[in-house]
């Protein structure tokens, strides 16, 4: 891959949105460290959106706080005087505790202070979530409501689907979404496929790698839906169907003698026949002409078919009212969260490689919309909120449900740990998060010039 390569327009448009999203997920986590410690009467030193080292872009002193910007978009922080965080200010540790640091106040006091960026982000992600089911409502085609049935690629075959195959329910349960097909295959550890073929009942056995072979090929869309190939939209440029002569608006009627119904099964036809020529009939206005493209050795003919002129799924459109709404977010925040720790499981279970799930800033901002999308974006930003919660949750020395657990731990056993505990604990979390944080930074430096 070179930098030539590079779409730069789309590249800053997501980057803009990453920044953007993520900007308001930080802000307002630390604000939910910085108000209750206000209100604890903490003193806060400094409070920043992303990190400053060496230098920050702007700053500011109000009061007792610094206020600034760092130039490292990796997150933020806020600095609580007499706490062990990140600045790892051994030398104030030193000094006998004063009645505004956050070591002097009561243990459940600095619960709240710790867990607080954490109720903050599960709130924020709820509170999005529920205003765009309220503003757009929400659509889905339901599972049983595709007209032509599943289309299948070859991971999807090699299990036993196959084109045209109606799904009834996985592991014994009907899946409403058909979006959510794929994430109950992966996620849950399914065992059957029940689909209808042709009027009879089949029942797919799902192998134990299959999980993990998704992943690998990243093929998360190995169903989708079945529909007519009705002519040509559009054409890869100096892909092998431009190089034959085959234009936008033709209409493939046979293949190899082979009359063309749909596109899946032209797809795989071509794909079973890489590197090979493959004869086509080809309908242009009256005209009737035959084509040989040469299919590239990857099997891709470099064209996209036209979305047909009838439909082939029935769509579902859920509204909300206001109230309506809230209940409806909360929902989709309980799934979100279920599904990403699902995730999770799968890589620490070993079922998914962490070299190919993990990924650092740049897997994260290529997941924005190409285009500038409110819809997507608020999405996106509900979406890492929620994360960012789990995520900092986790008993972790470094993170905020490590500094939870030790108070807790207090609490509970009435006896506080030692200042040079937590920062041993501290110091290995923190060398841990910054290992894992470089690591991912270099797969997708990797996976960029691979």
């Amino acid at each position: 891959m070179t930098l030539l390569a590079i779409n730069w327009a789309e590249t800053g448009i997501k980057a803009a949105q990453f920044i953007f999203s993520f900007s308001i997920i930080v802000v307002l986590h630390e604000l939910g460290h910085f108000l209750p410690a206000k209100w604890f009467k903490c003193r806060i030193e400094k409070f920043y959106l992303f990190f400053n080292p060496w230098f920050s872009l702007v700053k500011k002193k109000i009061g007792e706080t610094e206020w600034g910007l760092g130039w490292i978009p990796f997150g933020g922080y806020v600095k609580i005087a007499g706490m062990i965080d990140e600045s790892m200010d051994k030398e104030a540790m030193k000094q006998p505790p004063q009645p505004w640091e956050f070591r002097s106040k009561p243990a459940w006091q600095r619960l709240i202070i710790m867990v607080g960026g954490v109720i903050v982000n599960l709130f924020l992600g709820f509170f999005i979530y529920a205003m765009m089911l309220w503003h757009w409502g929400d659509e889905y085609v339901p599972t049983n409501k595709l007209k032509y049935g599943i289309a299948v690629d070859s991971l999807g075959q090699s299990i036993g689907l196959k084109n045209g195959d109606q799904i009834v329910s996985v592991d014994g349960k009907y899946v409403e979404k058909f979006r959510a097909v794929p994430l109950a295959i992966i996620l849950k550890h399914a065992k059957t496929i029940e689909v209808d073929r042709n009027g009879m009942p089949v029942t797919v056995n799902i192998p134990e790698d299959f999980a993990s072979n998704l992943i690998h090929f990243k093929d998360i869309a190995f169903i989708s839906y079945r529909f007519p190939f009705e002519g040509v939209d559009t054409l890869q440029p100096g892909g092998a169907a431009e190089k034959a002569g085959i234009r936008k608006n033709d209409q493939i009627i046979s293949y190899d003698g082979n009359m063309v119904g749909f596109y899946s099964d032209f797809k795989s036809y071509v794909k079973d026949h890489r590197g090979k020529a493959v004869d086509l009939a080809v309908l242009r206005g009256n005209d009737t002409l035959h084509l040989k493209p040469v299919i590239s050795a990857e099997g891709i003919l470099g064209l996209w078919p036209k979305e047909p002129a009838k439909p082939y799924y029935e769509e579902k459109k859920l509204t909300y009212s206001f109230f309506e709404a809230f209940p409806a977010g909360l929902q989709k925040s309980k799934e979100t969260l279920q599904n990403y720790w699902l995730q999770l499981k799968l890589i620490f279970s070993g079922r998914a490689k962490a070299s190919e799930s993990l990924g650092s800033v740049f897997s994260i901002a290529k997941m924005y919309s190409p285009t500038w999308d409110w819809q997507a974006l608020w999405g996106m930003t509900a979406f890492f909120s929620l994360v960012l919660a789990l995520m900092n949750i986790l008993p972790i020395p470094a993170l905020d449900g490590g500094h939870a657990l030790f108070t807790i731990v207090e609490m509970i056993t009435g006896r506080k740990p030692s200042d040079k505990f937590i920062e041993w604990a501290q110091t290995i979390g923190m060398v841990l998060l910054f290992g894992l944080m470089a690591y991912a930074l270099g797969l997708d430096i990797f996976r960029m010039f691979k």
